[in-house]
């Protein structure tokens, strides 16, 4: 089960990248009673929590072509740590993100994901998604 939850998590931060580097949809990645949040000083009070697949989907979407947040955004996961039993696995990622945003601002940015997945329709979906933003800095204006 723990390739199929990196595949999984892979998944959502390609479809999360802007231009799209993948298709599908968002949602069926996650479980009807999924929670997403953003923890720690930064991120707690940016993102709070959201429950539920289809408000999950609507706050991501936010970020997301055709609204104008990013210009260019792409995520890189780490290897992380994941831990399975017969219906659950619970992992803990470091990821990279390298963001230009509409505003013309560019950062590059380090969170760590704590992700629990639960067996759906045989498959792993994201049943709690937890982000912490542990380091940022601005990237050289564009020329």
């Amino acid at each position: 089960m723990t390739a199929d939850v990196e595949q999984a998590l892979a998944r959502y931060l390609a479809l999360c990248d802007v231009p799209v580097r993948a298709s599908g949809d968002l949602g069926d990645l996650f479980t009807e009673d999924a929670v997403w949040e953003g923890v720690g000083s930064d991120y707690a009070e940016k993102f709070g929590r959201t429950e539920g697949r289809a408000a999950i989907v609507a706050m991501l979407s936010r970020y997301l072509p055709p609204h104008p947040h990013f210009r260019t955004n792409v995520h890189l996961l780490f290897p992380g740590t994941v831990d399975t039993d017969s219906t659950t696995a619970r992992g803990s990622w470091p990821m990279q993100q390298l963001s230009r945003f509409e505003s013309g601002r560019s950062e590059i940015m380090v969170a760590r994901l704590d992700v629990t997945f639960r067996l759906d329709d045989g498959r792993p979906r994201i049943a709690s998604f937890r982000t912490e933003r542990l380091f940022s800095a601005p990237f050289p204006e564009e020329r």
